[in-house]
Parts: C-alpha cells; structure tokens; sequence
C-alpha cells in the first residue's frame, strides 16, 4: 500500500500564491474594467478632470490618459498593461491615450461572458485579430487625404486637428488661439523628428491670452554675477560664441599641494591664474562675438570684463536651450577658445531681453535656419499651467503626425460607429461562433460615442440610437454625437477631424493589450525574500565614509 503512495512534490517556495483557470481570467478583466472606470469620465470635450495626489504631498489636475495612468501607480499585473498602452499611444501619436484604454477595457468587458459560459480563450482571440485587421483597413478606406494643398488651406486644416484635440483639454475654451499657435510653431521646425527643438517655457501670472509664440529661441535669464546690467540687453545682426567651457578663476582641489623654496615664487603662481583666464577672455573678445552663451559658469570677473566691452554674457545656460540655441542659429559649440572661426558663430537678426510676467526672458528671433520655435505659456495656478503644457504637447503631437500621414477621419465617435456597422455586416457572413465575437468586438466599439454622451449628460441610448439609423441608411457615415445640441451631426461638416493614425494606433494597440490579457490563465506570485531585502538595505548603507569638513582658503590677487 506504501509503493502505491505517491511522493509530494514541491515545485514552488513556501509562501508562493498560485491562481489560474478560468477564475483568474476573469479576475485580471474586472481588474481592467476597474481601471479603465477611473479614466473614463475624462473623455471628450465635456470630460471631468482628476486631481491626483502624490507621496510627496503634490498635486497633479489632468484629463490627459497617459497622465492619469502613469501617477496611479497600480499595482495589479495584468492592469498595468493598461498603463503601458496608454503610454504607447501617447509616445506614438501624441492623442487618443483614454481612448485606447476605453477600448482594452470594453473588448475584454464583452469577452467576459464567454468566458464564464466556458469558451476557449483563444477562440476568442482569433476572432479579435481577424476584427481588428478589418477595423484597421475600413479606417484607411474613410480616411480623407489632406496631401496636395496650399500651404494656408493645410495650416486651416491642421488647425482643425489641433482644435479637436484641445477641445477635450482643459484649455478648451481657447482652442482657436492656441490651436494656430501649435500649427505655425510645428511647421517653423519643418521636417526635423526632434521634439526638443520646439520648447514650451511656463511664466505664471496673466491670463492665457498673454501667452506668444516666439520664432526662435526664448529662454529664462540665467544666474548672473554683478556686472550684468551694465552689459546692452538688445542687439541687431549679432554673432553668437556657444561655449561649454568655465570663464572663471577656479578653487583649488581640497588636496592640492604646491611646495615653494621662495615665498615670493607663490605670487608668480597667482598670476599665471589670472593670465589664463584674461587670455580666454580676450580670445572671445576678439572672435567678434556680441553674445556670449556657455553651458558652465561665466564668473563675476568675466561679466564685468563682457560689460566693458558692451557684449552679452550668460553662463550656466542648460542644455536643451544650448542646442536649440545652436540649431536656430547656426553656430557650433565649442570646448575650447583657441582658434575661433567665423563658421562656428551663430547669428540672429533680433536679440533682445525681455520682461515677461515677473522673469526675464533671452529672446532670439529671425534666426536664419529657422529650425526652432518657443511657446511661452501664461497662466494663473502653476497646476494650470502644467496641464496646459501636456495639452498643448498633445496638440503638438497630433500636428506633426498629420502633416507626415496626411488623412484625417472624422472625430466625435463618427468612425467608429461606421466601423462598427462595418463589421456587423461582415459578421453575417461568418458561419459559427465567431459571429457572435466579432459581433461583440463591434458591440465595443460603440463605447466611445456612448462615453461621450454619457460624459455630457445626455442620453447615450436615444444618441446611439440615431446615429445606428443614420449609418445604416448609408448616407451617415461622417455622423457624430453633436456635444453642443445632445443630438447627432456631420462632424467632418463641423471640422471635428483627428488623425487617423491616432485611431488606427488606438485599435490596434487596444486589441493586442485585450488578446494578451485573455491568453494569460495563471498568476504566480512569489514571495519576498525578506534576508534579501536586509542585504540590499545593508549594501545600500555601507562603503559611506563621513566626509570631513574643510574649509575653504583665500584666493590670492594678481598683481597689478
């Protein structure tokens, strides 16, 4: 009877929570309807905004998907699919970011019942790819080509994408405004893929309205040593020194030694400093720089001797703003002063410092490349205006990725209600129980309109109601939910157009995050080793000798 007993086998630590099965299917679906039922109220152009918390005692007012996403910190495996999506789409495209969330969470909602009546998962996943392939081709088959028009008519049009987007933002009631602003400042960068070279700088104070679009470069005046103001704050046609060198007298290291037969030797030493950093100084001088611009420290000594010499200094200027700086311009920067050439200055044809709010600004405008542009944002709440910015970044986004792929679809759930009737009709003529998925797959699609009624306090069903009538008539393809009368209207008519790449992307994305959370059937969870933990903590602490205090010596004087 003992032969016949079977050995227990341990395959997994002590402490180690195993679930898998159907059980577990349905847990990770709830988990993501949970998430996707806390971004869902922020969509479209009557969405409720959330106030988010951190540890650290900031605050955070966004409407923006990925944002949302990124600060709840969840916790749960399958859900954080979820926030890696979001933040996909936002990398990608810029838009669309609860959109796509909206979508996961609605094509693993109608899976659900399947999958409690026993349905394989993967049957499931089949039919989702099948549909979202022909979901991803009838948008490119509605997409309408911008490509081919003037240069006003495709700012007009782009305007209208941008407006789209800012529409849902909190800087909504603005939209035309900041709407020409995004599209004139993303065509000054033409065709460069470089984000950094379009800055967005943030002044509190004032109202929206005072913010301004600057052709060129703009950025905050950096920490400067006495001496500064005597130096010109305005210049026409001037050259530009970019430097990443120091222009001051350097400490010594705290273990340097020099060791002297003759005292008086110590001021031949003293001197030797000083004739190195006037020679630097002279060699810029004489470059026949008007501005000079480094990413170190430009000390007191250097800008009063600028001063003197009415040239422009500003040290510590970081390096986003140096490289753009460098871009607009033309100019090169350079580790070392020796043997400085025209090539390498930059030139503009208007610098000027201005005063904006309570900061003063470095303004670079007419610069001959072009190839740069500085939103400077106004506001009142700091939290304003950090949502401003991620909003305007959207729009940025949504820009640049029309001008590339150039179709545009309708917005306002217009496309998706015909992509939905679409593969309702397609469904029809599938034999077996991948009619009902496909159908189901549909059935999803139709939450964004939904949402949006629901959103704005009308009633989604009598809307969607309408709108399965006028698409079916099939005259309504371009017919979305009208947010300002509660009923349904042509939003390509109404200018209501978005990119279609931000909804292929969306599709897309939504339904591999769904097909990857239904092909998952276990969850282990091992335990945390907690003698780990202490040997990582020890490691962390370990090796940190106390530094001594030292103090600093006098610097000597040259001698004059």
């Amino acid at each position: 009877m003992a032969s016949m007993m079977q050995p227990q086998i341990i395959l997994l630590k002590e402490g180690t929570d195993t679930s898998q099965g159907r059980a577990q299917v349905v847990s990770n679906i709830n988990a993501c309807t949970a998430v996707a039922d806390t971004v869902r109220t922020t969509l479209g152009p009557c969405g409720m905004d959330k106030l988010i918390l951190d540890d650290k005692g900031g605050t955070t007012i966004s409407n923006d998907g990925a944002t949302i996403m990124r600060l709840l910190d969840i916790i749960h495996p399958a859900a954080k699919i979820l926030v890696d999506i979001a933040k996909s789409q936002d990398s990608e495209v810029g838009d669309g970011t609860t959109t796509v969330v909206l979508l996961a969470a609605e094509f693993l909602k109608e899976a659900k019942p399947y999958i409690e009546d026993g349905v394989h998962p993967h049957s499931l996943i089949r039919s989702y790819r099948t549909a979202g392939h022909l979901a991803i081709e009838k948008v490119k088959e509605l997409a309408t080509s911008i490509e081919g028009k003037s240069l006003e008519e495709k700012k007009s049009l782009l305007a209208k994408c941008a407006a789209t987007t800012l529409s849902s933002k909190l800087i909504g009631g603005e939209k035309e405004f900041f709407a020409s602003m995004v599209v004139d400042a993303v065509l000054a960068i033409s065709n460069d893929d470089r984000l950094n070279l379009l800055g967005i700088k943030k002044v509190p104070g004032g109202t929206m309205r005072d913010s301004f679009l600057v052709n060129g470069v703009a950025f905050k005046k950096t920490f400067s040593y006495a001496g500064f103001e005597q130096q010109p704050k305005k210049f026409l046609s001037p050259k530009i020194l970019l430097l990443n060198i120091e222009l001051e007298l350097k400490s010594e290291k705290e273990n340097a030694e020099i060791r002297l037969s003759d005292p008086l030797q110590y001021q031949s030493i003293v001197d030797a400093e000083w004739n190195i950093i006037y020679d630097k100084l002279d060699k810029c001088v004489k470059s026949g720089a008007k501005i000079v611009l480094s990413r170190l420290a430009i000390g007191d000594l250097a800008t009063q001797y600028f001063a003197d010499r009415d040239i422009f200094c500003a040290g510590r200027v970081t390096e986003e703003d140096l490289q753009r700086v460098a871009a607009a311009t033309g100019g090169t920067v350079q580790t070392s002063v020796n043997n400085v050439i025209d090539e390498v200055l930059g030139s503009c044809e208007v610098f000027e410092e201005r005063q904006v709010g309570n900061e003063r600004f470095n303004i670079f405008s007419g610069c001959p490349s072009g190839q740069t542009a500085t939103i400077v944002l106004r506001g009142g709440a700091d939290q304003f205006i950090e949502e401003a910015e991620r909003s305007l970044h959207d729009a940025i986004m949504i820009v640049r990725r029309a001008l590339k792929n150039s179709t545009v679809v309708p917005g306002g759930g217009a496309i998706d209600m015909e992509v939905s009737k679409y593969l309702r009709q397609h469904a029809r003529t599938i034999a077996g129980k991948s009619q009902f998925f496909v159908n189901s797959f549909a059935k999803a699609l139709e939450v964004i309109p939904r949402q949006l009624c629901d959103n704005a306090g009308f009633d989604a069903t009598d809307v969607l109601n309408k709108l399965r009538q006028k698409h079916a008539s099939g005259e309504g393809a371009n017919y979305g939910v009208d947010i300002n009368t509660g009923g349904i209207a042509d939003s390509f008519a109404n200018f209501v157009w978005e990119p279609s790449v931000v909804k292929i992307n969306a599709i897309n994305a939504a339904t591999e995050a769904a097909c990857l959370i239904l092909s998952v059937d276990e969850t282990v969870k091992n335990p945390k080793s907690e003698s780990a933990q202490g040997d990582a903590a020890a490691s962390a602490m370990g090796g940190r000798g106390g530094g001594a205090m030292r103090g600093r010596g006098g610097r000597g004087m040259r001698r004059r």
